[in-house]
């Protein structure tokens, strides 16, 4: 490197409704954990989202994706708005993102944080990682509406799991689990759906076979669902096709006490494209404008959007940075505290700045660890 400070090129989306206020409170701690570590973030902001929609009819323009394919990471807020539908703001940003770039992980760490209780009454020691596959399984294009209008109207929704995209999400989550506690835990329904389940069965067993030291149950999802509740200390790794990801993590997530201090990785493990990282929550309209949202999942998201870029004790230190600041007691109005939005980034700010790290509480659980060797 000859002493030049590495600089990362980073797409920002903020998108809609409290995204904007999450990212502007997010990129300052980012800028000062980066420049504690020597290195730099080029960020690029592109005004993508609802507002571009009511102006132009399309959520990103045609090209979108030829733009951001020069970025190293992408760091989005949120999108959606009332007055358009979800499936109209889902499909004209964030799936085509996930699927031109290949980000088939979608990776969400769930676990307990200080200052944010669990609405169980004894959540044990939960700390788990949520691996859903992200790019095909249950939300397919393949379908349609027919006899529109009429008694005998009819839709018709095709599910697509193929060999590739099932044995590439079951490698990762293997991979997570060897660095971990060593356990897969698989969410099924083959019992009920007879053709795609048993094959995603079967490739999972397949691939999660040839790693060593990781351990294998494969559950029906009612009964991990439930089982998730009960005793959510007893999973480790969760692999999950892509409706049935989509469902647990944000199941876990608020096992954990909010979703909106959760994280979300949609990752092309091979680096061949950028990867996206989000925090859980949606836009919230309802609060917009208010500066009173919670920036944790959007900080948590940097974090993992650190790692991934192979700072790993940057992510650390943010991590950390954030987890100190519940502890000490600075929370926003959701979690019962009066901060607002960039008083509780200030302060998570000047920690990234002035702190020292100690290794007492490693916050390394939620960071982005596997990558394809091959």
């Amino acid at each position: 490197m000859n002493g030049e400070r590495k600089i990362y090129r980073i797409g920002v989306i903020a998108g809609d409704g409290i995204g904007p206020e999450v990212v502007e409170a997010t990129i300052p701690c980012v800028d000062a954990v980066a420049d504690r570590f020597d290195f730099e973030m080029r960020w690029t902001h592109y005004d993508w989202g609802s507002q571009r929609y009511r102006r132009d009819g399309a959520m990103m323009p045609a090209d979108g994706l030829d733009q951001l394919a020069g970025e190293e990471a992408l760091l989005l807020g949120a999108v959606g708005a009332p007055d358009i539908p979800d499936h109209v703001t889902l499909w004209g940003l964030l799936i085509p993102i996930r699927r031109g770039f290949h980000q088939y992980v979608n990776l969400r760490p769930v676990r307990l944080l200080p200052g944010v209780p669990s609405p169980l009454l004894d959540p044990g020691d939960l700390n788990l990682m949520i691996v859903r596959e992200n790019v095909e399984g249950e939300y397919s294009e393949v379908g349609g509406r027919y006899n529109r209008g009429r008694p005998e109207e009819a839709a018709v929704q095709q599910s697509v799991f193929t060999r590739q995209g099932i044995s590439r999400v079951a490698a990762f989550a293997a991979r997570l689990a060897q660095g971990r506690r060593g356990l897969v835990t698989s969410a099924t329904k083959s019992n009920g759906i007879i053709h795609t389940m048993p094959f995603w069965d079967e490739v999972v067993a397949e691939t999660v076979f040839g790693h060593r030291g990781v351990q294998l149950e494969s559950l029906l999802i009612d009964a991990l669902a439930a089982r998730l509740i009960l005793d959510p200390g007893r999973f480790d790794v969760i692999v999950a096709s892509n409706l049935f990801g989509d469902i647990l993590s944000d199941l876990a997530a608020a096992l954990a006490g909010s979703i909106g201090v959760a994280p979300s990785a949609n990752l092309n493990p091979e680096g061949d494209h950028p990867s996206m990282f989000e925090p859980v929550h949606g836009s919230a309209p309802d609060i917009a404008g208010q500066g009173s949202a919670n920036p944790v999942g959007q900080l948590w998201a940097a974090a993992m959007m650190l790692d991934h870029l192979g700072e790993t004790e940057a992510a650390k230190t943010l991590t950390e940075a954030f987890e100190t600041t519940l502890a000490a007691g600075v929370r926003t109005r959701d979690l019962g505290g009066r901060a607002s939005t960039l008083d509780f980034a200030s302060e998570v700010e000047r920690r990234c700045r002035e702190e020292q790290r100690t290794d007492e509480q490693p916050a390394s659980d939620g960071m982005v660890q596997p990558q394809d060797q091959r």
